[in-house]
């Protein structure tokens, strides 16, 4: 018997698994796939190319210092210095997180005036003091609705209480910063952000990371977060088992069964911590799962033999990549592609941001690839929810459209400068489906459900269930979502009773 079993070994569930081997608990650790990490890791997507791309989960904002401070995590996050860019005809709007001066004569250059800039950082000034509020209580145990809405203060109520759409449209006039802002709040969630508070939620979490809201490059990858926090786990005398199936739980006995390549075992665990979709979990409990969930994503990996020419002659490539590079996402370009996928179907021209990592870490490319100049970039597709991709040649017809849209905002098609490896053009493509398929993640959802509020509805830390022995340690659980760690730090706060 262990003192606790952990279904799951993502990065919750090393972050559980650390915390409670180093306060003297046994720890099994039960995973299924072939290695640690779940949808945290880096791989070599493309044989024989040398590049090693965070395939799923890609930046770190959510991470708390402290985690990585109390366990001792080696761990090296960049922050980029040019927060976006976004094109706009031939020029563009660049947010230079080294020079105010030349940010804001960028938001004139497109605006024609210098009223957005200063909205921008009223706005922000106030998405910072919520962060500075927040933050550390998402590591703590929840606080009341009420408690929590006195330490945000001022503004509570257009971050919580109104729909973030609204407050966009009235603070800003431009089009073009409406959408910047906004994609924050659609980042793997369908939602319309003039009516739907869920989009609330999504940029609360999007803004509000480890008190400052940065997205940092980790380098070396996602794969650098997990193998770090994996290495801690074991040291401390965690056991963890691949290849290793859960397949159900009795929370009533804590008895966990798991299936690997000799056949069917049981496991009994003090506690059991579940780093799974609440969806998915209801299953191993043989319950009736809630409404499944639904992802909206189009994720794709690229390697590049060089950066694409933009049409604004003024930015230099490698600036205006090395931050979020919007695409397409102006506030009414976000619009009219939620009604069109609300609508069944892909969007015309769809809305998408690109990321080149290898900017920032150039330790992912090989020694080869680095000479040549070649680059990784990282597309996420916003408005792409599975309803879409339940029909043949969707996925194709999405990747075809999404690139499309890319090449309306460059100087020369995307293909012609993506790299060709030894199997052929260096492109994956992950859709909600590929994701249930792949990862098993219900509806291929990225947050395993829609994200919660970070305040009290029930339980004492937010990962709590209806079973005494059974605690949920995955993004499911409430303040849970994106490469965090917090519900795993969560998880066993609750187990040691602190």
């Amino acid at each position: 018997m262990f003192d606790v079993v952990i279904a799951g070994a993502g990065h919750n569930g090393l972050v559980a698994a650390a915390y409670l081997a180093r306060a003297g608990k046994s720890v099994l650790l039960l995973e299924r796939f072939g290695h640690v990490g779940g949808l945290a890791v880096s791989a070599q997507a493309f044989p024989g190319v040398e590049a090693r791309v965070s395939r799923y989960s890609y930046l770190v904002s959510l991470l708390p210092s402290k985690v990585v401070k109390d366990l001792g995590l080696p761990l090296d996050l960049r922050r980029r210095r040019f927060s976006s860019y976004t094109p706009v005809g031939t020029g563009g709007l660049l947010v230079d997180g080294g020079d105010e001066d030349r940010t804001a004569a960028s938001f004139a250059n497109i605006t024609g005036g210098g009223h957005e800039i200063v909205a921008w950082r009223r706005f922000y000034a106030m998405t910072a003091a919520a962060a500075t509020a927040i933050a550390p209580t998402l590591i703590e145990p929840l606080l009341p609705r009420e408690r929590l809405k006195e330490l945000v203060g001022a503004p509570w109520t257009d971050l919580f209480e109104r729909p973030i759409g609204q407050v966009v449209n009235e603070l800003f006039a431009n089009d073009v910063v409406r959408g910047v802002v906004l994609t924050d709040a659609l980042i793997g969630t369908f939602a319309d952000p003039d009516v739907d508070l869920l989009a609330n939620r999504c940029f609360l979490y999007h803004v509000i990371g480890d008190g400052t809201g940065d997205w940092n490059v980790p380098v070396g990858g996602m794969g650098a977060v997990t193998g770090g926090l994996a290495a801690i786990a074991t040291k401390a005398g965690a056991e963890i088992r691949v290849n290793a199936e859960v397949v159900a739980i009795d929370p009533a006995t804590g008895e966990v069964t798991y299936r690997d390549e000799t056949g069917e075992h049981t496991v009994t665990g003090g506690k059991v911590l579940a780093n799974l979709p609440p969806f998915t979990l209801a299953r191993l409990l043989g319950e009736e799962p809630s409404e499944r969930p639904e992802g909206a994503q189009l994720k794709i990996n690229m390697v590049l033999k060089r950066l694409p020419e933009l049409k604004d002659r003024s930015v230099d490539p490698r600036e205006a990549f090395s931050g979020t590079f919007h695409i397409n996402e102006s506030r009414d370009q976000l619009a009219l592609a939620f009604r069109q996928a609300s609508a069944g179907e892909i969007p015309t021209l769809p809305p998408a941001e690109v990321y080149c990592h290898s900017l920032t870490d150039p330790s992912i490319l090989g020694a080869d690839l680095r000479r040549s100049g070649a680059q990784t970039m990282t597309l996420f597709g916003l408005h792409m929810p599975a309803r879409l991709f339940d029909r043949p040649g969707a996925k194709e017809e999405a990747v075809r459209r999404t690139l499309v849209s890319m090449d309306s905002v460059l100087a020369e098609p995307i293909e012609d400068v993506l790299l060709t490896g030894p199997e052929g053009v260096c492109l994956e493509a992950k859709t909600p489906v590929d994701l249930e398929h792949d990862a098993g993640l219900p509806g291929g959802h990225i947050f395993h459900q829609d994200l919660s509020w970070p305040y009290a509805e029930e339980g004492r830390w937010g990962v709590e269930t209806v079973h005494e022995r059974l605690l949920l340690c995955g993004a499911g659980a409430r303040r849970g979502g994106g490469v965090s760690g917090i519900p795993g730090h969560n998880a066993a706060m609750a187990v040691l009773g602190r």
